[in-house]
């Protein structure tokens, strides 16, 4: 049999197969040029490239019960540098910890002073600008009002409130000494023009109240403080608090209408199955 009827026929026959299998047939060029096709890879029990990075194991989130020990009888976490640092009511961060990349924002603020609450960590910070851009685009005129808060400034607002406001409205609305999330840095009050509903739960209905709201995940942000979750934030409804976590976390826990705490008692549920 000379040589063009034998190469006849293999093309014939691997049309044929590849036919009668269901697959697509394979090109011409493909056969002469020995091109791996879909079905030559499935046979040989290759997967492609993108399936086997799908299939990448995500490297383990450390559960909060692992990012906490015992100082001095308080409860205080171990992680105080990481982005998605977990503080509240049950974790303070450690009283000496001040973050070693605070700068300021390039954004507008209602004051001229500069002072450290115009403060947050440089990836944050660098965040807040995206967002305050993204909503001056939209029409959204945006204030940074307070971002990083030692725990030495912590301690005296909080004796403040209690002395004006009472222990227990003090509980609800600001923290303890270390207990607050604006010594990480990663945290940012905001407001819209109207100084009436700054700070205030009327915020939530403001056009810029409604915009952060829908719009704060994009850049890396949540609002902290959830409507309906303060037993397990352990404070009330903030609308105005933005906490950085990074956009996919931050994107997951607004869609969802989670908390922080729920998105790692999540995650450690699914590690577990």
């Amino acid at each position: 049999m000379n040589r063009n009827r034998t190469t006849g026929l293999a093309i014939v026959a691997a049309l044929s197969a590849a036919l009668l299998g269901g697959c697509e047939a394979p090109s011409l060029g493909q056969l002469f040029s020995g091109e791996k096709t879909q079905a030559s890879t499935e046979v040989s029990g290759q997967k492609p490239q993108q399936e086997e990075e799908t299939n990448v194991v995500k490297k383990k989130q450390p559960s909060l019960e692992e990012t906490i020990q015992m100082v001095d009888g308080v409860p205080t976490v171990t992680n105080p540098a990481e982005l998605t640092v977990v503080v509240n009511k049950k974790r303070a961060l450690p009283a000496d910890y001040i973050p070693s990349d605070l700068v300021e924002p390039n954004v507008p603020f209602p004051f001229d002073e500069k002072v450290e609450k115009r403060m947050m960590r440089a990836e944050a910070a660098g965040a807040l600008e995206k967002l305050f851009a993204l909503a001056k685009e939209q029409g959204i005129e945006l204030y940074a009002v307070s971002g990083y808060r030692s725990y030495r400034t912590q301690k005296s607002l909080f004796d403040t409130y209690v002395q004006t406001q009472g222990a227990e409205h003090a509980a609800a609305y600001s923290a303890v000494p270390g207990k607050s999330e604006h010594q990480t840095g990663l945290a940012m009050d905001v407001s819209g023009a109207d100084a009436q509903t700054r700070l205030e739960e009327s915020f939530a209905s403001t056009p810029e109240g409604q915009w952060l709201a829908a719009n704060c995940a994009k850049a890396g942000f949540i609002i902290r403080y959830v409507q309906g979750k303060e037993d397990i934030t352990g404070y009330a409804y903030e609308p105005w608090h933005l906490r950085y976590v990074g956009t996919d976390i931050a994107e997951e826990i607004m869609s969802k209408g989670i908390t922080l705490e729920d998105y790692f008692q999540q995650a450690e549920t699914a590690q577990k199955q």
